[in-house]
C-alpha cells in the first residue's frame, strides 16, 4: 500500500521527538521539510556532530529520559521516530535480537497490558545483548505520553519507525496490537508496514528498512510512501567498465555481472532511473572536489548476506549498503585498458553523499564512518515523514545545496542544552564506558579441517 494522499496535511504544526538520532539522517530530513525536531542520542561522538549540524540534541540514553526526565520534554511535541539500534538484529551481527523476537513480542504485549516498568525492566535485564530491548523504547515512550501531566496526557498522534528488514515482524506486531488492543489509555492507531528499498527513493545505495507508520484513530489511514526511482535489481544489470580493467587486476566479480537488462517493466515507465554513485560523487559540491570516473568500488563485508563474498560494484551502479565498514571500501580507479590501481577510498563526505547527506554534513568525533553507517539516509527519512504526515512527495534535488554548520555561538548554546555545559559533557551524560556495546557472543568454533578447507 503506497502513498496516494490528497496531500492535506494531518498537522498544523509537527514537532518530531527524534529516539536513537544518531548523527542526524531523521533530523536532516525534517529540517529540510521545516519541520522542529529534538533528538536523544548517547553517543558523544554522534553528538557533537549534530551540535555542529546545528540539530536541537539530549546528549542522554533514551531509556534514562523516559524514566527520569521525560516531563521536561516539550509538550509539544506530537511526533515520535526513531530507528533502535539494529546491531542485534542484523544478519551482519551474532543475531541474538533475531532469537529473541518471540520473547520481544510477549513484552510487547505486557507493556500494553499495563504491567509496570519496573518489573519488565528487571526481567529485560537476563537478555544477552541488552541492545535486544531498544526496539521496545518508542512502544515505552508512546505508553509513557499518556501519563504525562506536562503533556495532559495526550498521545502522539503520528509514530514512525524503521529498522533493518529482520524486525519486520516485530513492526507487525506493534501494528496488531496498536490497532486492535491500543495503548492502556484506550488509545489506538491505524498503522502500515513495509519492507522499502532507499534506491527507489533517489538514495545512490541499495539499503533495505522495515518500517511502520502509525497515525492516531481520527487521522486518517496512513500509507507506505511511494516509490519515485526504479529498484536496482543486480540480475539485470550488465557491468561495461569491467573491460577497462587488465585481466592480472580484475577483481571477483559478484553477482551482479549479468546479462544485459530486460525491457523495463510498465509499471516501471513513469519511475525515473535509480542514481548512481557517479551520480553524486563525480560533480564537484561546494568544497569537496568531484571524484574522477570510471571506477569500481569493492566492498570490505560481503555482498547479499554473504559474508565472504566480496562485490564490486561501478561508478554507474548505486552503492552497497552503507555501514560502519564503509572507510574500508576499496576503490579502485583505471588509467586505461591496460593499468588498474587503487585510488583514494571514500571520504567521511562521500560516504556521507551515498547516503543522502547534504554535501559539507559537519562529521565530528571519532568513529565517524561507524555515524555515517548507523544513520537514517535523510531522503529517505524525507519520504517517510511526507508520507506519515500527507505532504508532498520530496524531490530527489531536496537535500543537494551544501550544509550549514552551526557557528561556535550555536554550537556552544546547544551542547549546553544537551550535555549540561557549553564545552563540556557533564555527570548527567552517559559515560563513555557505558556506550561500549556488550562483549560479542562467540559464533560457534570449526574445527581446524574445516577452517583449513574454508580458505581460499
Amino acid at each position: 500500500m503506497t502513498s496516494t494522499a490528497s496531500h492535506q496535511p494531518i498537522l498544523d504544526r509537527p514537532f518530531v521527538l527524534d529516539l536513537f538520532a544518531g548523527p542526524g539522517g531523521l533530523d536532516v530530513a525534517a529540517h529540510a521539510l521545516d519541520i522542529p525536531t529534538l533528538g536523544i542520542e548517547w553517543d558523544r561522538s554522534a553528538c557533537l556532530t549534530r551540535y555542529a549540524a546545528g540539530l536541537d540534541t539530549l546528549h542522554a540514553d533514551v531509556s534514562a529520559v523516559r524514566r527520569e526526565a521525560f516531563e521536561s520534554l516539550p509538550p509539544e511535541i506530537n511526533m515520535l521516530a526513531g530507528g533502535p539500534p539494529c546491531q542485534t538484529y542484523s544478519v551482519a551481527g551474532h543475531g541474538t535480537g533475531r532469537k529473541a523476537l518471540d520473547e520481544v513480542e510477549k513484552y510487547i504485549d505486557r507493556l500494553l497490558a499495563g504491567e509496570p516498568d519496573e518489573k519488565i525492566d528487571e526481567e529485560l535485564k537476563v537478555l544477552p545483548d541488552p541492545r535486544t530491548a531498544m526496539v521496545l523504547e518508542p512502544l515505552r515512550y508512546a505508553i509513557q505520553a499518556t501519563k504525562s501531566p506536562n503533556r495532559e496526557r495526550r498521545p502522539y498522534d503520528v509514530i514512525v519507525l524503521e529498522q533493518v528488514p529482520t524486525v519486520a515482524p516485530l513492526w507487525r506486531h506493534y501494528a496488531k496490537v496498536l490497532k486492535e488492543t491500543g495503548l492502556p489509555d484506550g488509545t489506538k492507531y491505524n498503522v502500515v508496514v513495509g519492507v522499502l528499498d532507499t534506491e527507489t527513493y533517489g538514495v545512490p545505495q541499495t539499503r533495505s528498512r522495515a518500517v511502520l507508520i502509525a497515525r492516531r484513530e481520527g487521522l486518517g489511514e496512513p500509507s507506505l510512501p511511494g516509490a519515485t526511482h526504479q529498484a536496482y535489481e543486480p540480475k539485470k544489470w550488465n557491468r561495461r567498465t569491467e573491460q577497462a580493467l587488465s585481466p592480472a587486476h580484475q577483481p571477483t566479480l559478484d553477482e551482479d555481472t549479468a546479462p544485459e537488462p530486460d525491457t523495463q517493466a510498465a509499471s516501471d515507465a513513469e519511475l525515473k532511473h535509480w542514481r548512481s554513485m557517479g551520480d553524486v560523487l563525480t560533480d564537484p559540491a561546494g568544497t569537496r572536489p568531484g571524484r574522477d570516473t570510471p571506477f569500481l568500488v569493492r566492498s570490505n563485508y560481503g555482498s547479499s548476506g554473504v559474508s565472504g563474498r566480496r562485490g564490486v560494484r561501478s561508478d554507474r551502479q548505486p552503492a552497497f549498503t552503507v555501514t560502519g565498514r564503509i572507510s574500508r571500501f576499496v576503490v579502485f580507479q583505471h588509467l586505461d585498458e591496460n593499468v588498474v590501481y587503487e585510488g583514494a577510498r571514500f571520504s567521511m563526505n562521500e560516504a556521507g553523499l551515498l547516503q543522502s547527506f547534504p554535501p559539507g554534513y559537519p562529521w565530528s568525533g571519532t568513529a565517524q564512518a561507524q555515524q555515517v553507517g548507523n544513520a537514517v539516509p535523510p531522503l529517505f527519512g524525507a519520504h517517510l515523514l511526507s508520507a506519515a504526515l500527507a505532504l508532498p512527495s520530496p524531490g530527489e534535488d531536496l537535500l543537494v545545496e551544501p550544509w550549514t554548520p552551526a557557528t561556535e555561538e550555536r554550537r556552544a548554546k546547544l551542547r549546553s542544552h544537551g550535555c549540561g555545559a557549553s564545552d563540556a559533557c557533564t555527570a548527567r551524560c552517559p559515560e563513555s564506558q557505558d556506550q561500549a556495546p556488550p562483549r560479542a557472543i562467540p559464533h560457534p568454533r570449526k574445527n581446524d579441517e574445516s577452517k583449513k578447507a574454508s580458505v581460499k
